[in-house]
């Protein structure tokens, strides 16, 4: 089977590392892989390792030179792609793709599914032109395909109309069982590590998250909190957390390429989100063993967690919940022992490469590709 991939971009975020991780799993498979770039300039290169046979097509080398020319003439450029590469299926990630692709393909009769990687009611990431886009493109698409249960249905609600909405979520990304590791995240002595991760936006709210952990760090001297990440709040938190006078127990260290490893070094995970589509980095985390901490934002925490029952999950955006579960999680290593082992467990249960890709090959069944020339 042939699969045309259409991404935005191949830079260093969640969507990417999801098209990267089903890229490599479809060539193992057997299937041919042809990956475009759509709305990145010149040729650029994957923030993600690639497969050598993942068919990497930068949309940008085909469009015109002038800015606003290339802009108009995308759909046009991207629909002589499609005729010419001939896919069996077309699989496009995020709204801005999702929406050229659908006007791209208009006519042409190859399958096309197309993936909202985040809460598409709540989110305002997109404008309203572009939502309006969406509402009239979506009909045309085979399958519309969501990460959790709760974004399908307020997405089934608010766009109605659509021919077959689905549900997927992420895989875990390849590699990351070589992490896994206790890392005495029962020990009771030493330092120990809350992390945070994400990038350094308003959504993610680690603002308030410092907040919280400057209000209980008196009371738990051998802890620290550690939030990785960058992005344009990053001077008013440096600047808060000084004001705060917690330099020495609150660090910012930065972006990492290697977000698992400096996961695996912490001790207990939090994620204080507004909102998300599905969020790797608490699924990552959970992954690794960490009990891991969450507001009970939209969407993908409740599932994550089985509603709390495998990670500790908080009112969102109430700060004294927040309070008291890392309160609980920094005083009792037992109960954080323990949160963390049925988290391990409950996520490589449902998240597992395999069934991840179990689920796609019953949607491309569905929207009338046959999944063949798979290698056993």
């Amino acid at each position: 089977m042939k699969i045309m991939l259409l991404v935005s971009s191949m830079n260093a975020g969640g969507a990417e590392r999801v098209a990267a991780t089903l890229a490599n799993a479809w060539v193992k498979q057997g299937h041919n892989v042809v990956l475009v770039p759509c709305f990145s300039t010149g040729s650029g290169h994957s923030f993600y390792s690639l497969h050598s046979e993942v068919q990497v097509k930068w949309l940008a080398e085909d469009l015109p030179r002038q800015q606003w020319l290339g802009r108009i003439s995308k759909p046009l450029v991207l629909r002589k792609r499609i005729r010419t590469e001939q896919p069996d299926v077309i699989v496009s990630f995020l709204t801005n793709v999702n929406v050229t692709t659908l006007m791209a393909t208009k006519g042409i009769d190859i399958p096309v599914i197309v993936c909202e990687r985040t809460h598409p009611v709540i989110s305002k990431n997109i404008g309203g032109f572009l939502k309006l886009l969406r509402k009239k493109l979506y009909p045309r698409a085979d399958a519309v395909m969501l990460q959790t249960e709760e974004a399908a249905r307020a997405f089934a609600r608010v766009l109605p109309g659509l021919k077959h909405v689905a549900v997927i979520p992420n895989p875990l990304p390849e590699g990351i069982e070589q992490l896994i590791t206790c890392n005495g995240l029962c020990t009771v002595s030493g330092r120990k590590t809350l992390a945070a991760m994400g990038r350094f936006v308003s959504a993610k709210q680690f603002d308030l998250l410092i907040d919280v952990f400057a209000t209980v760090s008196h009371d738990y001297p051998d802890w620290d909190l550690c939030i990785w990440g960058d992005g344009p709040e990053r001077a008013a938190l440096a600047d808060k957390v000084k004001k705060l006078g917690c330099s020495q127990r609150i660090t910012l260290p930065g972006k990492t390429t290697e977000p698992w490893e400096k996961l695996s070094h912490a001790h207990a995970f939090v994620m204080t989100s507004r909102v998300e589509g599905f969020p790797n980095v608490l699924l990552e985390a959970m992954a690794l063993g960490l009990p891991s901490i969450s507001f009970d934002c939209p969407s993908g925490p409740a599932e994550l967690t089985q509603q709390g029952t495998t990670g500790l999950l908080v009112q969102l955006n109430n700060k004294l919940e927040l309070e008291k579960a890392i309160r609980r999680f920094l005083c009792d290593d037992d109960f954080r022992c323990s949160m963390g082992a049925r988290g391990k467990q409950s996520v490589w249960s449902r998240y597992q490469l395999e069934t991840v890709l179990q689920q796609w090959d019953e949607l491309f069944g569905q929207v009338g590709v046959p999944v063949s020339g798979k290698m056993e």
